[in-house]
């Protein structure tokens, strides 16, 4: 669902927090925040940076997701998965930033604000196609000043 927004109020796009890993015949995310909230939106983030390059991406429309799972590591699949929905159908939207507005981790509910523009070839760098996300080696870790997540994805 398309939301309008007042790009003048848009603060400047997040400190990024996430690496690529190598994997065979994969690529495995790895992201992190000060909240397990914020290491979810920056893996959401580093999925639409391993397909094209975030710098290119101007933030020009603002969609709503929202995604739930059984528990914190099918919420976290579920998140991705919807984000890759998005970049894959009508609009074709890549994401530069991410704001989850409801983490419920009581219900397992995640409602985002996914701020970007359609991919246009001759714009926006093609790095590599997502296939899939995995639940293989997925791994959620929560701590008091740290919180990981570990996504392999199919490329």
């Amino acid at each position: 669902m398309e939301i309008e927004f007042d790009i003048n109020s848009m603060d400047k796009l997040p400190e990024r927090k996430y690496e690529y890993l190598d994997h065979t015949a994969d690529v495995q995310l790895h992201a992190w925040g000060d909240t397990l909230q914020e290491a979810f939106e920056q893996c959401g983030v580093a999925m639409f940076g391993y397909m094209t390059e975030i710098e290119t991406v101007e933030l020009k429309q603002c969609f709503k997701i929202t995604a739930s799972g059984d528990d914190i590591e099918s919420l976290l699949f579920h998140f991705l998965d919807e984000l890759l929905f998005l970049f894959s159908t009508e609009p074709f939207l890549t994401c530069a930033k991410l704001e989850i507005s409801k983490f419920d981790l009581v219900d397992f509910e995640i409602d985002c604000l996914c701020y970007g523009e359609p991919f246009q070839l001759g714009k926006h760098p093609q790095g590599t196609e997502v296939k899939a996300i995995t639940y293989s080696a997925m791994q959620v870790i929560q701590r008091p000043t740290k919180n990981e997540v570990y996504v392999i994805i199919d490329i």
